[in-house]
Order: structure tokens, then C-alpha cells, then sequence
């Protein structure tokens, strides 16, 4: 089966966590996509992120070590990875820590998400989210308190 590399972002703001409403899959997940060719994980979540919600992030998660001679760039660390199926075929997703810039342009583009909505820690506990969201999500959730005070 074939394995596409995927990012995504899950965004909290106020204690909530962002999930959109996915048009394709009928499920709630983190703003998410593909990997284009020749761009970095850190390009990608923040562009699936402004194409999907238009939103401008920041990735919370660094581990600032070196840059210089080989080294150009230091990316963010995902917080988590998983394979997951997408019907036909597989992704390796590289899910990121995020905090929205301004919250005040927050729009769903129409073409890939039916709705978008914070949730809370309690309120993820709910039939119409995956167990995996959930699980995720509370992880994503509880480590943002604690990147916070770092």
C-alpha cells in the first residue's frame, strides 16, 4: 500500500483545541495535508494551515542545537507520529504543537472543511470525534500547558 508524508496542526488557542470538519472524509480532525515536493514539514503545516483556515501559526516545539556550515535550518519536532489509513492509502503524519497568531481571521476554506470548532478538553469526548482525535488531542492539550511555562 502506498505511504504519503503528511503534517498537522493542532492549533490551541484559550485552553481549545481547532478541529475542522473534513468535506471528503465526514470526520473532525487537525488542519492537515500532503507534503509538496521540496518543502519542509515546518512549510507545509504552516501552509495546510492558511489554506484550509487562514491562519498564520507559530510551531511551539524546537530542540536549538546548531545552524551553520551544513546545517540551514532547525525544524520544529512533532509532538507526535503515526501511520493512519485514509481509505486507499496510508500516511505517515507528523502532528505539530501550534499557536494561532491572530484568531481574528479564522475562516474554513469551503473546498476541503464543512465546519470548524475549539473544543476543550472535556467537550472532546464526544461519538462525532475519532478515538485518535481524541486521544491526540488530549495529549496535545495537556503538553501545551505545560510548553507554555518553558
Amino acid at each position: 500500500m502506498k505511504t504519503n508524508l503528511t503534517v498537522g496542526a493542532y492549533i490551541i488557542h484559550e485552553d481549545k483545541l481547532l478541529l475542522i470538519l473534513h468535506n471528503k472524509l465526514q470526520i473532525w480532525l487537525p488542519p492537515r495535508g500532503h507534503i509538496e515536493p521540496n518543502e519542509t514539514p515546518d512549510q507545509a503545516v504552516i501552509r495546510e494551515v492558511k489554506e484550509e483556515v487562514n491562519l498564520d501559526i507559530e510551531l511551539l516545539q524546537y530542540k536549538r542545537l546548531y545552524t551553520g556550515r551544513n546545517v540551514r535550518e532547525e525544524c520544529a519536532l512533532p509532538f507526535y507520529t503515526n501511520v493512519h489509513s485514509v481509505g486507499d492509502h496510508d500516511h505517515f503524519g507528523l502532528f505539530y504543537l501550534c499557536k494561532a497568531k491572530d484568531i481574528t481571521h479564522l475562516e474554513g476554506n469551503l473546498n476541503e472543511i464543512k465546519g470548524i470548532r475549539f473544543f476543550s478538553l472535556e467537550s472532546l469526548a464526544v461519538d462525532f470525534i475519532t478515538e485518535d482525535i481524541q486521544a491526540i488531542g488530549k495529549y496535545a492539550l495537556e503538553l501545551s500547558k505545560i510548553q507554555v511555562k518553558s
